[in-house]
């Protein structure tokens, strides 16, 4: 059970990053964004770390004050932290 929760989260992880650079491609040109709340939402279901790593990356959303402020909330509050506490048990 324990290896589908971390199959989870790095599909997640690896979910965020696509969403963050398709994100930051769409900024360039015209076209549909992806809601903030969506972006936020990846962090909050566990993919933090490539959110993180996407917006370092693409240098995308890191002046953002406001959302900023919200990923690195939901990046602490994250149940991810539960499942590494799991995992060393």
């Amino acid at each position: 059970m324990l290896e589908l929760a971390w199959a989870l989260v790095l599909l997640l992880n690896v979910t965020a990053v696509l969403v963050y650079g398709f994100d930051k491609w769409r900024s360039r040109g015209t076209g549909r964004r992806v809601p903030e709340r969506t972006l936020l939402w990846l962090i909050l279901l566990g993919g933090w770390v490539g959110a993180w790593l996407a917006m370092s990356l693409f240098r995308h959303k890191t002046v953002k004050q406001p959302f900023r402020r919200w990923a690195i909330t939901w990046t602490v509050l994250n149940p991810f932290w539960l499942l590494v506490w799991l995992s060393l048990q």
